[in-house]
């Protein structure tokens, strides 16, 4: 049965034992935020995923590499709730089951997906873009009659600045580069106060400056969010993480720091070409 993001915070706050609810929403600052156990996923006999067991912390920023049919994506299609796994839990505040979740009650949760491509409103401005998705009461009748409070507006400017696209608010997201297209749509999920972002490739073809901006936007935000990132480029992850996950087959081959993750064998053997 899937439950429902209102019941699910209504019996989490009546448990003293787990999660607490702070202003109707869950305060999950307390161990790790998002974990995986034993999954397994498979398609037409393809294991995808296999026993994979992953742990994400509060705050931290996560990189996930591995070669082509690793796993990356249906982690994060299970995480999501996309896929559903053979076998396996998958935890987010120690205590909510993602998996008696949809998709849409994992999202309002706190749970944020940027795929590669970046998907915005072409025709609306970088402002319009924002508001949309600010995280309000979206039922038509509040729908019609919705306008910006103060606290939203500055809200809004917040995510401007913190994206870098404080002078360009009124532009058509149309005509903005690539890159800033991308940091558009972080900020669309920033508009949604995500507790995790799972990012997908994010610098795929930007310019060496926008690679750096993008960068220095991500590291802003870790401690504030729990981001999990997954990217081929090794410099680029070198530059982001303290920690990576070396995914292989479906499962985690190895975790790390840059430096030990170059260093393994394996991961020499089965991914960086050594």
């Amino acid at each position: 049965m899937k439950l429902s993001v209102n019941t699910l915070l209504n019996e989490t706050a009546k448990n003293p034992t787990g999660a607490v609810v702070v202003d109707g929403t869950l305060d999950t600052r307390h161990g790790p935020i998002l974990y995986m156990e034993d999954v397994s996923v498979s398609f037409d006999g393809f294991k995808a995923l296999n026993n994979l067991s992953l742990y994400i912390d509060d705050g931290e920023l996560r990189c996930l590499i591995g070669p082509n049919g690793a796993g990356k994506t249906t982690l994060m299609d299970v995480i999501t709730g996309k896929t559903r796994p053979d076998t396996g839990t998958v935890f987010f505040g120690q205590t909510i089951d993602l998996l008696s979740l949809d998709e849409p009650a994992i999202a309002q949760a706190g749970i944020c997906r940027k795929f590669q491509k970046p998907s915005v409103f072409d025709a609306l401005s970088v402002f319009e873009n924002l508001e949309l998705a600010l995280k309000a009461n979206k039922s038509t009748w509040k729908t019609l009659f919705f306008r910006l409070t103060g606290e939203q507006r500055d809200r809004i400017d917040e995510v401007l600045s913190t994206i870098g696209l404080l002078d360009s608010f009124s532009q058509r997201a149309g005509i903005l580069s690539h890159g800033q297209k991308q940091w558009l749509e972080i900020g669309m999920l920033l508009m949604q106060e995500p507790k995790v972002m799972l990012v997908d490739e994010p610098i795929a073809g930007m310019t060496h400056q926008e690679i750096e901006r993008t960068a220095e936007l991500l590291l802003s935000l870790q401690g504030k969010h729990s981001i999990v990132v997954v990217e081929h480029d090794m410099a680029f992850v070198r530059s982001i993480a303290r920690k990576v996950t070396v995914l292989h087959e479906g499962s985690v081959l190895t975790e790390g720091t840059m430096d030990e993750v170059q260093a393994d064998p394996r991961v020499i053997q089965v991914y960086l070409g050594g």
